[in-house]
């Protein structure tokens, strides 16, 4: 089980929420600019989606969620079971959430620029790695137990 988000990481998350709204495309687009300079992670990629626009704006859309819902973690249930069975048949593994980490946060920097500073930087860190346990956590479990069909969830 993920260790609880402490107080001041959640408040700092949810005050970044508007931030992540205006510029969470440009944000997302930078992490996997950051992200494909790995070819093995590349290749983990549905590149039509990523030339497309899709993926980042699914990626943000997503980061927005979990910034505007930090402190109720149920109303993301049906979110996460969907990202968790999508990184099971994409085969994603734990060893690759830290290359996203390495990705997404310098991402958060590059564009926010002086706005974001190592608090912001620090919450945004811890705030990732919690959603990245309950992600491993599940993926574990389906992982064990075989893919369910997508159409069930």
């Amino acid at each position: 089980m993920s260790k609880p988000l402490s107080a001041e990481t959640i408040a700092i998350i949810k005050a970044t929420a508007p931030a992540l709204q205006q510029h969470g495309v440009a944000i997302t687009s930078r992490m996997y600019e950051r992200l494909f300079v790995d070819p093995a992670i590349k290749a983990l990629f549905d590149q039509a989606a990523q030339v497309s626009g899709e993926q980042p704006k699914r990626l943000a859309g997503a980061i927005l969620a979990f910034a505007k819902n930090v402190d109720n973690m149920g109303a993301l249930t049906s979110a996460v079971e969907r990202m968790a069975v999508r990184h099971v048949e994409t085969s994603i593994k734990p060893e690759h959430y830290p290359a996203v980490a390495n990705a997404l946060l310098p991402a958060i920097k590059d564009v926010l620029g002086d706005a974001v500073d190592e608090t912001v930087l620090g919450a945004w860190g811890e705030a990732y790695w919690y959603l990245a346990d309950v992600l491993i956590n599940r993926e574990a479990q389906l992982y064990a137990a075989g893919l369910p069909d997508l159409e069930t969830v």
